[in-house]
């Protein structure tokens, strides 16, 4: 029996076990009692503190997708979310505040996806310039309560921070007008010609911020232009916050020194997850409603959804303000969080990673979305950056790789890479398909093989490595980009359809596979 085979029968049986609900509940309580005991234990002084983080974090996140995929009862699927979600994080958090950080962001790109994924996903529209409502949210809570000089200042316009709340509503409303406006120019437009309009509308927002400090004769400054918007306001702290945070202090006998900005922070948390819980439930709601219904046939042929009766025009201006408004929300949100605002913020890039996180989970998935947003914001925020502070905590201590360390992971890599030239090459000793195959199969193989061969050659010759010669361009935070791309690329080989792809989408690439299997055989 094969390596293959026998990978197969042991995940078939983990497989029947989980599908006993005592067994998968007794299995995610372990799981996750073993994640946080691990994280609470970690000591930010050991030299090897971002490596464990790294491995430890992202499967306590990811575990509400865990739970949810399980037979459990649904009930107590929810109960076991919340609890994880407004117990254990926020408390985690308060041992550490950096994870309650990258929570908080999590949050925020998984706004922005839903939103992304309501013009994307559902009506099919290629949106390049979806962050430019998300700089509309934030640019409009930072010119009302920024102590900087501009035209709202002078004039005494500047409000509390107790104003958030009203001010998330007020975004809501304004970006869903800023989503109309775009709409209406582009209701004739598909594809890349599509995508190109709304590139370019993005790039005149974030212009606009970026010269609106001095309009008009005499000039008046608005956004303060390039300087960005400093001391953006915050929401005050309730009493039932700091209590809690007094509370959990005592009972697990911890030494709270940054009471205040943790206090905040976990405030912002709650927030956040307030957001994305009623995103999620309007983004259900839609999905499952007549319009939901007319985005599904606009998206699927525009033609046909028009012989049909579906009014096109107000359809897609519905599409754009319901995805814009949900930017404008979280943009308030991430102004008040980070206290500052500026052009850089809402460049071109950023609007592409909103959308390679809808592409990851599952281009029209809610929660494919969600979890699309977890994976890219946790690669971009922790795992690059904290493999960067492993290297250089290990350079620091001068370790050393030894060369059997090296050895062993070049023959596991060469392992991989020989699997894939099989793969390659296996029509062509396989009768049934020689006819088939492809002068690229011959190639691919050979290129592969060669690699690998290198990879361990260059081990085997090679001695002892001290980390302090691993040479610092070449550290992963500094090559997020080209990790984006080579995980996209993966995506549309292996997971064209996403992590978590939506049922229509899951269906009709399986019909697409019978095809081709069935046009094989032929």
């Amino acid at each position: 029996m094969t390596t293959a085979a026998l990978s197969d029968k042991a995940f078939g049986n983990i497989r029947r076990l989980l599908r006993n609900p005592f067994i998968a509940l007794a299995v995610l309580l372990i799981y996750i009692a073993i994640v946080v005991l691990t994280l609470i234990s970690l000591d930010r002084r050991s030299t090897i503190f971002p490596l464990l983080s790294t491995l430890a974090f992202p499967p306590l996140v990811l575990s509400p997708f865990a739970t949810l995929a399980l037979p459990i009862n649904r009930r107590l699927k929810g109960v076991i979310v919340v609890v994880l979600l407004l117990v254990v994080l926020p408390v985690l958090g308060l041992y550490d505040g950096s994870y309650l950080e990258l929570a908080i962001q999590i949050c925020i790109f998984a706004g922005l996806a839903l939103g992304l994924n309501i013009v994307v996903g559902f009506a099919g529209l290629l949106d390049l310039g979806y962050i430019a409502f998300f700089a509309v949210g934030a640019y409009l809570w930072a010119m009302f309560t920024s102590p900087v000089q501009t035209y709202l200042k002078i004039n005494n316009f500047v409000v509390p921070g107790s104003y958030l709340y009203l001010f998330m509503i007020i975004g809501v409303v304004v970006a869903a007008v800023g989503g109309i406006l775009l709409g209406l120019p582009v209701l004739r437009l598909r594809g890349d010609y599509l995508a190109i309009v709304t590139l370019g509308f993005g790039e005149m927002i974030r212009i606009l911020a970026q010269n609106s400090d001095s309009v008009g004769n005499p000039p008046i400054n608005f956004t303060n232009g390039s300087q960005g918007l400093d001391g953006v306001g915050r929401p005050p702290i309730p009493q039932f916050l700091r209590d809690f945070v007094t509370t959990v202090e005592r009972l697990l006998n911890l030494d709270i020194t940054n009471a205040q900005p943790l206090t905040q922070q976990l405030l912002f948390y709650f927030i956040a997850i307030a957001v994305i819980v009623i995103i999620i439930l309007i983004a259900r709601r839609l999905e499952d409603s007549p319009i939901g219904r007319a985005w599904t046939a606009i998206r699927e042929d525009e033609v046909a959804a028009l012989a049909m009766g579906v009014p096109l025009v107000r359809m897609k201006l519905t599409a754009f303000a319901m995805g814009a408004s949900f930017a404008g929300a979280i943009g308030v949100l991430y102004a008040a969080k980070q206290t500052f605002v500026s052009p850089e913020s809402f460049s071109l890039i950023q609007s592409i990673s909103i959308l390679a996180m809808v592409i990851v989970g599952g281009i029209g998935s809610i929660q494919g979305v969600l979890l699309g947003a977890c994976v890219v914001t946790l690669l971009n925020l922790q795992v690059l950056k904290n493999l960067s502070l492993q290297i250089n905590a290990w350079r620091n201590a001068d370790a050393v790789l030894p060369q059997a360390v090296i050895v062993i992971i070049a023959v596991i890599v060469a392992i991989l890479l020989l699997r894939v030239a099989w793969r390659n090459i296996r029509p062509l000793i396989t009768r049934s398909q020689i006819v088939g195959s492809s002068p690229v199969n011959i190639v691919i193989a050979v290129v592969v093989t060669l690699l690998a061969l290198g990879i361990v050659g260059v081990a085997l010759g090679g001695g002892d490595f001290h980390i302090r010669d691993w040479p610092t361009q070449l550290e992963p935070a500094k090559y997020e980009r080209f990790v984006f791309g080579i995980l996209l690329i993966i995506m549309m080989i292996y997971r064209p359809a996403g992590l978590m792809p939506e049922g229509r989408r899951r269906l009709e690439l399986q019909a697409s596979k019978v095809e081709k299997q069935a046009g094989g055989e032929a």
